[in-house]
């Protein structure tokens, strides 16, 4: 496999993946995207993603607003997803690393950002809701994803229908053992449950950019570029997606034929 920071490695029509030096390359080339897109369009709405994958896309904006004055003040932001029954302001909440990672660090107006309420008594009720508010707010204009050890996206784990819309999810063992590290007391303090955007939800962003970095995540990325596209690969549904970009560094292209 040809490897480079600047070039795709395939495109079809719909498809673009790049093979970056390293994360933080890879990082760059999304907060480039999104900077020319605020730049173009300064209202742009923005999907956003927590985790280890996109944080150093947060920091390359970070530092695009210092350098180069970006501004995003009059964007708009909708979360993928959170965790059902955490107190939201616990350091683990989505809404905490959000307000922390993308809110404040960005400079967005925090009115202007979404977090999928976890706490709402009725979780169908409230699901429904934040269908409604990005249907509102005109549609997402460019998603930001990572992927699941098991293919998942937002937390849509394998068996998600492709068309699956905002809904409360049971996490898999495998989901919640992997985000233990982000809980003092291990798994049994990570919650069972979360209130995610579903593929469907997902695949209306009018573009979509997708990274993935390490070898652990190498197994996840061939599947979903190269096995069938069904239920047990959540990301597979991306190829069906009009505009996606895939940016990766080497140890999670390695299995990428």
């Amino acid at each position: 496999m040809t490897t480079t920071t600047t070039a795709p490695v395939h495109t079809s029509s719909s498809l673009r993946v790049v093979v970056a030096a390293d994360a933080e390359s890879a990082a760059g080339m999304a907060a480039e995207r999104i900077s020319a897109l605020i730049r173009s369009r300064p209202t742009a709405v923005l999907g956003v993603a927590t985790g280890s994958t996109p944080s150093p896309v947060y920091r390359a904006l970070q530092t695009l607003r210092r350098t180069e004055g970006l501004d995003l003040s009059q964007a708009s932001a909708f979360a993928l997803d959170e965790y059902v029954g955490i107190d939201p302001r616990r350091p683990q909440s989505y809404r905490s690393v959000i307000d922390g990672e993308v809110t404040r660090s960005l400079g967005l107006d925090p009115l202007r950002v979404a977090i999928p309420d976890g706490s709402a008594p009725d979780l169908v009720e409230a699901a429904h809701a934040y269908e409604e508010s990005i249907r509102s707010a005109g549609g997402v204009d460019l998603q930001i994803l990572g992927i699941g050890h098991n293919g998942h996206i937002g937390f849509n784990e394998p068996g998600s229908a492709h068309d699956s819309l905002t809904r409360a999810v049971d996490l898999t063992p495998e989901t919640r053992r992997a985000n233990a590290r982000f809980f003092d007391g291990g798994i049994d303090d990570v919650p069972t449950q979360a209130l995610t955007q579903g593929i469907g939800t997902i695949l209306r962003a009018r573009e979509i950019v997708l990274l993935a970095f390490g070898s652990g995540k190498a197994e996840a990325v061939a599947r979903a570029l190269e096995g069938s596209i069904d239920r047990s690969s959540p990301a597979s549904a991306l190829r069906r997606h009009q505009a996606v970009t895939i940016l990766l560094d080497k140890a999670a292209a390695s299995m990428v034929g």
